[in-house]
């Protein structure tokens, strides 16, 4: 104390200390700083007392708010769980190929759809739903049962050859190499006119004699044109999307002893609001049809029942 001085140069007392010459100005700390810094000491006194702050030997004190971050999770999972029920109330009600009338309702159905399919279809269908051999391509516009959403939705629910699901869809192609229906080269000259109808291949005498085999064994299934009838769940050979491969040797393997896929049913699996978003993300992945109301008709089951 006896050592403090007034600084003439700053006109500032020093602190008293010295060090080889060097001295230390006493500048006063700005007040707002100072202010600054007593108003955090009072906010944390008021913290510690209004919310829990101190750990004890079994809890943490509470604080006079009753405030915890368990409280404040559980509150707001409580009202994300009522703001769920309520899309959920409302895609029960509402029938599936009435979902794109309500852009809202259809936004949150393909949220939810798309969640669904990460957790139950990637393993098949591949996290893109681009699929890979023997599992379809869910993006494009291609569609061996119909690609509505009413009938995605019957597919999710029944499944695909579902053993024990009496509404399943299903088809079988007859095995015609392995079951004797066919021989070896009549195999190969169907081979060859199938490759035609998608321009894989030109027209040739083994493809004419295809076609007159595929005229007498394929034509009920596939149509005239090899464009599929969806009731059978016949593909379009006519196009550039094979599931199975689309060389020459895959074909014929193909017609042969053929490869037939199976997708289970989802309805005991999953809920119905759930297998309808999951409908409703498939159908809005790229390739899903606009729905087409037909007049009742025993007769034309599959479009009562797509």
């Amino acid at each position: 104390m006896a050592n403090k001085r007034i600084d003439e140069a700053t006109d500032t007392e020093t602190v008293g200390h010295e060090w080889d010459g060097i001295e230390e100005l006493n500048t006063p700390l700005p007040r707002w700083w100072l202010w600054t810094f007593y108003l955090t000491i009072i906010f944390a006194i008021a913290y510690m007392i209004a919310y829990p702050a101190w750990p004890l030997i079994e809890k943490g004190t509470e604080g006079m708010l009753g405030w915890t971050s368990r409280g404040q999770l559980a509150n707001e999972m409580s009202v994300a769980d009522q703001a769920r029920a309520t899309v959920r109330e409302r895609l029960a009600r509402i029938p599936i190929e009435r979902l794109p009338d309500d852009s809202d309702l259809m936004r949150a159905a393909v949220s939810g759809g798309r969640a669904a399919f990460k957790v139950n279809c990637v393993q098949c269908h591949g996290a893109g739903a681009a699929g890979s051999k023997g599992y379809p391509n869910l993006n494009d516009d291609e569609w061996l049962w119909g690609g509505d959403l009413r009938a995605i939705e019957y597919t999710l629910v029944h499944g695909i050859r579902q053993h024990g699901d009496i509404e399943t869809r299903f088809s079988m192609m007859p095995a015609f190499g392995r079951d004797g229906l066919l021989t070896p080269d009549q195999i190969r000259d169907v081979s060859s006119y199938v490759l035609t109808l998608s321009g894989k291949e030109e027209q040739s005498p083994a493809a004419s004699r295809g076609a007159d085999l595929f005229a007498a064994n394929c034509v009920v299934c596939h149509g005239e044109n090899g464009q599929g009838l969806r009731e059978f769940g016949a593909p379009n050979l006519a196009d550039a999307i094979w599931l199975y491969g689309s060389d020459r040797e895959q074909i014929a393997a193909q017609i042969d002893n053929p490869s037939h896929g199976m997708m289970p049913s989802w309805s005991g699996r999953l809920d119905p609001v759930t297998i309808k978003m999951l409908a409703a993300y498939v159908h809005s992945l790229g390739g899903g049809e606009d729905f087409v109301e037909v007049a009742a008709d025993p007769a034309i089951e599959v479009d009562e029942q797509p």
